[in-house]
């Protein structure tokens, strides 16, 4: 049974910095496809990162050059440094991960089996 739980969330001034931290158990396959997705209330879920198992990354234009991706295998962790915080980046953060893909279609929720409960960043003005 894969579970992915994360952490790291809470509120921050604009211009602030948080990382995010995705602890995966239970997850056996060779290759994958890890992201991290934001719903914003009344708003649908996005896309914000992704990362293979090759370390290829793929970044939302909005949080280019303000987010880092990132995966330490040896502690089954995925990570989403964030610097630079705007007050449209509040919104509930997930972690997902799919069943053995390479983030072909790192950008759609379909490409993903698995799914955090999420944790909430707030980033006010």
């Amino acid at each position: 049974q894969v579970q992915l739980v994360e952490s790291g969330g809470g509120s921050v001034q604009a211009g602030g910095s948080l990382r995010l931290s995705c602890a995966a158990s239970g997850y056996t396959y060779d290759t994958w496809c890890m992201g991290w997705f934001r719903q914003a209330p009344g708003k649908e879920r996005e896309a914000v990162a992704s990362i293979n198992s090759d370390g290829d990354t793929s970044y939302a234009d909005s949080v280019k050059g303000r987010f880092t991706i990132s995966q330490d295998n040896a502690k089954n962790t995925l990570y989403l440094q964030m610097n630079s915080l705007k007050p449209e980046d509040t919104a509930m953060y997930y972690c997902a991960a799919d069943s053995g893909g390479y983030c072909y279609s790192w950008f759609r929720e379909s490409e993903y089996d698995y799914w955090g409960q999420g944790t909430q960043v707030t980033v006010s003005s």
